[in-house]
């Protein structure tokens, strides 16, 4: 497998992590959140010689979708977003694009995924898990052969995402974090939306002293 991580810039919101995860076998490739920068990101998929067959966005903030039409016509490849986040890549209001100084750009003939489905890239496989909390809609890619789990906003290095926007919850994101996420085996590498990686193992210790005492 090839992994490359863009960070591609928000101009009123620092930087997007966008993914490039590749089948060296096979070629086939898939984009993860390309927020912003297309030219960047087609750059690196075009260094790496790449067969893009998939988009995937773990949520529908603008900041996570703003490239995915001009890849989407570049490489006709299909764009795959969790059900309940779908309506957002037709309304502003959900996705938030003005309100952090991007154009907004309705996302049309996107393709609907729920909890366990599977998707193969060549011989990878991945599993949706669905983490609402950020967004009702927030999913997560978890492949388990590499031991990685792409989180989007759901979960940062030492932190959570933002509940405070339209269709978030913060009793849903610490749920999908704790319930979800960290019950995973804790050598999972994850990557999130917004700055560095981390382990299921180094996450741990700040969720668990968010649970309920019973002494």
């Amino acid at each position: 497998m090839i992994l490359k991580r863009v960070k591609v810039e928000i101009e009123m919101n620092g930087y997007t992590n966008c993914y490039i995860v590749k089948d060296e076998r096979t070629c086939e490739t898939m984009v993860i959140d390309p927020g912003s920068e297309p030219e960047k990101i087609i750059s690196m998929i075009e260094a790496i010689d790449a067969d893009v067959k998939y988009i995937y966005l773990t949520h529908c903030h603008g900041d996570h979708v703003g490239a995915v039409n001009e890849i989407k016509n570049k490489y006709d490849a299909s764009v795959l977003i969790h059900r309940d986040d779908q309506e957002g890549l037709k309304s502003d209001g959900i996705a938030l694009a003005t309100y952090i100084g991007m154009d907004f750009e309705p996302i049309e003939d996107s393709c609907r995924v729920d909890e366990n489905d599977i998707i193969h890239v060549g011989d990878l496989e991945f599993k949706v898990i669905h983490t609402p909390g950020h967004t009702k809609g927030s999913s997560s890619l978890y492949c388990e052969k590499e031991k990685m789990l792409f989180s989007g906003d759901t979960i940062f290095r030492g932190t959570w995402g933002r509940t405070d926007l339209p269709t978030s919850s913060f009793t849903d994101i610490i749920s999908s974090i704790t319930n979800k996420i960290l019950v995973l085996p804790e050598d999972t590498i994850i990557y999130p939306g917004h700055g560095k990686s981390t382990m299921v193992r180094e996450e741990r210790p700040i969720y668990e002293e968010l649970k309920p005492r019973i002494d």
